[in-house]
C-alpha cells in the first residue's frame, strides 16, 4: 500500500514507542491521529513535532476500553481527515507482579491489564474494519510483546494479554480479508517507555543481558517494522519478534 496521503491512527501515540511509530509513518507521508488516554499536553507536543514531516497531525482522547469512546474516535478521525487507512494498536498497560505472587495478581489488576491490552485492540479493530473495507484497503498493526510467546514478562496478566493479542491478530486477519491486512510486532525489552518504567530495575537488567546481542530491543527497529507491515500487500496474520535475540519462534 502506498502510504503517502494515508491516515494512521496510533493509540498510545504519545508514549516512547508510540512517538517513534508516529514519526516513522509521518516520514512516509501519512497524516497522524495521535491517540492518548490522559497526557493531553504530551500528545499535543507530539502532534506539533510531526508537522515537520509536512503532514497533518491531530490529537484525540480515548479510553480504548470504552466502546462509545472508541466509536467516537473513529468517527472523529474520519470527520477530521476524510478517511482512515491504518490502525496501530500500541496503547498498553502493565504492572510488575511476580508470577509466584498470585495474591498480588488481584482481580482488579487482571481486569485492567486484559481490558487495555486485549479488549481495547479488539474494539478498535471492530470499529475501523468497516471503514477500511468500504475504502477497499486498510492495514492494522498490533504491538504485542515477547511475553506473549512464553510464560515471562511483568505479570501473568500481561503475558496472557499479549498472547491473546498475537492470536487476535491471526483471527482478525481472517475476519477482515481480503481488504484489510492485520499483522503484529512483538518487541522484547524496550528502554524509555512507560511499560519499562513500571518494571523493577533488576528485571530490566536481566532481560537486556540475557539477549544474544546483550542489549534492549531498538524502538526505531520496531517502528520501521510497523511501516513495513503497513506497506505490504501480501503479508497478513503474522507476528515478527524484535528482541535482540532473546526468544526464537
Amino acid at each position: 500500500m502506498d502510504l503517502k496521503g494515508k491516515v494512521a491512527v496510533v493509540t498510545g501515540g504519545n508514549g516512547g514507542l508510540g512517538q517513534r511509530i508516529c514519526h516513522a509513518l509521518a516520514a512516509e507521508g501519512c497524516h497522524i491521529a495521535v491517540v492518548y488516554a490522559k497526557s493531553k499536553d504530551q500528545a499535543e507536543g507530539v502532534a506539533r513535532d510531526l508537522e515537520r514531516h509536512q503532514v497533518s497531525a491531530a490529537t484525540f482522547a480515548c479510553d480504548v476500553t470504552q466502546r462509545d469512546q472508541v466509536q467516537k474516535l473513529v468517527d472523529d478521525v474520519v470527520k477530521r481527515f476524510g478517511r482512515l487507512d491504518i490502525l496501530v494498536n500500541d496503547a498498553a498497560y502493565n504492572k510488575s507482579i511476580p508470577f509466584t505472587d498470585l495474591d498480588g495478581l488481584t482481580y482488579e489488576e487482571w481486569t485492567k491489564i486484559i481490558d487495555i491490552n486485549l479488549t481495547g485492540p479488539m474494539l478498535l479493530t471492530k470499529a475501523v474494519g468497516p471503514v477500511m473495507k468500504r475504502q477497499g484497503e486498510g492495514r492494522i498493526v498490533n504491538i504485542a510483546s515477547v511475553a506473549g510467546l512464553g510464560p515471562t514478562g511483568s505479570s501473568i496478566a500481561y503475558a496472557v494479554s499479549k498472547a491473546g493479542l498475537i492470536h487476535l491478530t491471526k483471527c482478525m486477519a481472517v475476519a477482515l480479508a481480503p481488504e484489510v491486512l492485520v499483522n503484529c510486532v512483538a518487541p522484547g525489552l524496550l528502554e524509555g517507555t512507560r511499560a519499562t518504567a513500571n518494571l523493577r530495575p533488576e528485571v530490566v537488567a536481566k532481560n537486556a543481558s540475557a539477549s544474544l546481542l546483550g542489549k534492549p530491543a531498538n524502538k526505531d527497529d520496531c517502528a520501521d517494522q510497523v511501516v513495513t507491515m503497513c506497506r505490504t500487500n501480501s503479508t497478513t496474520g503474522q507476528t515478527l519478534v524484535i528482541d535482540s535475540g532473546r526468544v526464537f519462534h
